[in-house]
């Protein structure tokens, strides 16, 4: 990739120059300068530069100068607009990317439609409000920003799909910049909402109203321009194809913004999971490692994640004989080692005895899957839920006991949108 970004033709002095000129440009910004200012230094003295560099510049704005993440936020928009014809083209002899179904294609099939949603039916509409501000101009806008809302999976991909791999390269800065800038744009969208839902016809309403709608058309409109001007071509440069496919299979879950791929994207070769590429190098799994199906943990790892649970769980087999049980720090239940490779049956008083061979009777017959009990305990209020745990096959395969106390829940009132 790092001929298709163009880095071979600087020296490594050069590069680190162009860098300290680019972070130059962003603090003065930052102290005041017009962008037509720093934009006629910036072309005198950088011209065109590649999304590495944006990258890189970002990150070094956040760790070596110990610029504030909400301060480089604010920033952004600016420097997009002095980047803009200035981030030369990518090429490549080879475009996975441009396939129906590869996660950037499906990211800019998204963004083609968002661009015509905003700047002809947003801004169509927007226009004749700022004409007539009629009840029925007022439902359409309301009616364009629900539809609009939707970008709220789009952005989530991008954050909780495609931010992580980035990370594991090392890339915090560009991508926590542009999560902020994303929930700005969410958030905005909802205020210009709930304002046209609650507009009465005043004029300092409506013109307030016609700056949001335009903020809001500008934002959605500068996302898509760092999208593909610097996010997707530096995702480009790190991903692997087999990471770009766990991307695309996970997707469905989230679900798209507007439009939906028409197919699925299927590369020339046939990837391997992360998992088998470890077994590939090493011949087996390192020992004290647990592969599943979405990830590799130590089992001190996985005994640490069971034992924090706030809840208890038991499992027993297909046999009824207890198998394991959690050790978290406060067990509703006491539960000691001695009934580990004991039948359900030993661990019970006769008394309930009927109701567990009802329960176990029904879970293996496939007669129920799931029952629920809650009682008060003590100072307790709790929740005891059995789950009858199936093969892929639906063979029958044990008994999950997962208990909770959830009386705090039951307190829970009003709403909590910040950490205390």
């Amino acid at each position: 990739m790092s001929e298709i970004i163009n880095n071979r033709e600087y020296s490594v002095p050069e590069q680190g120059r162009r860098q300290e000129l680019l972070k130059e440009i962003i603090k003065e910004l930052h102290e005041g300068k017009s962008v037509e200012e720093v934009k006629a230094r910036f072309e005198e003295a950088v011209g065109d530069v590649t999304v590495a560099e944006i990258s890189a510049m970002e990150q070094a704005l956040m760790e070596e100068e110990g610029i504030p993440v909400s301060e480089v936020q604010r920033l952004c928009s600016v420097h997009t607009a002095i980047f803009k014809g200035s981030i030369e083209e990518i090429h490549r002899s080879s475009k996975p990317e441009e396939q129906p179904g590869h996660p950037v294609h499906t990211f800019k099939l998204e963004n083609r439609e968002i661009e015509r949603h905003v700047n002809f039916k947003l801004e169509l509409h927007k226009d004749k409000f700022q004409r007539e501000d009629s009840k029925e101009i007022v439902y359409k806008l309301v009616e364009d920003l629900n539809l609009l809302l939707d970008i709220d999976k789009h952005y989530s991909r991008k954050e909780n799909l495609l931010f992580p791999y980035l990370e594991r390269y090392g890339i915090y800065g560009p991508t926590k910049v542009m999560w902020g800038v994303d929930d700005a744009i969410r958030a905005m969208i909802k205020e210009v909402k709930e304002k046209l839902l609650s507009y009465s016809g005043d004029s300092a309403d409506k013109d307030t109203l016609i700056i949001d709608l335009e903020r809001v058309i500008t934002e959605v409109n500068e996302m898509i321009f760092k999208e593909e001007n610097i996010l997707l071509p530096m995702a480009l440069e790190k991903l692997t194809e087999d990471e770009w496919v766990k991307i695309a299979e996970e997707s469905d879950e989230i679900g798209y913004c507007l439009v939906a791929p028409k197919e699925k994207w299927i590369p020339d070769r046939v990837p391997l999971p992360f998992a088998e590429e470890e077994e590939a190098v090493n011949g087996h799994l390192p020992e004290g490692l647990i592969r599943f199906e979405t990830g590799i943990v130590s089992v001190a790892q996985m005994e640490a994640i069971m034992n924090h649970l706030p809840v208890d769980l038991t499992f027993i087999d297909e046999h009824d004989v207890v198998r394991y049980f959690s050790h978290g720090k406060e067990r509703i239940f006491a539960r000691t080692k001695a009934v580990i490779g004991r039948t359900v049956q030993n661990c019970h008083p006769p008394q309930s005895m009927h109701i567990v061979d009802k329960l176990l009777a029904d879970f293996k017959s496939g007669r129920k899957d799931s029952e629920d009990f809650w009682i008060p305990f003590r100072d307790k209020f709790v929740y005891i839920r059995y789950f009858a745990i199936r093969s892929d096959d639906g063979k029958y395969m044990g008994t999950l006991e997962f208990t909770q106390n959830i009386a705090p829940i039951q307190a829970l009132e009003g709403q909590k949108r910040i950490m205390s």
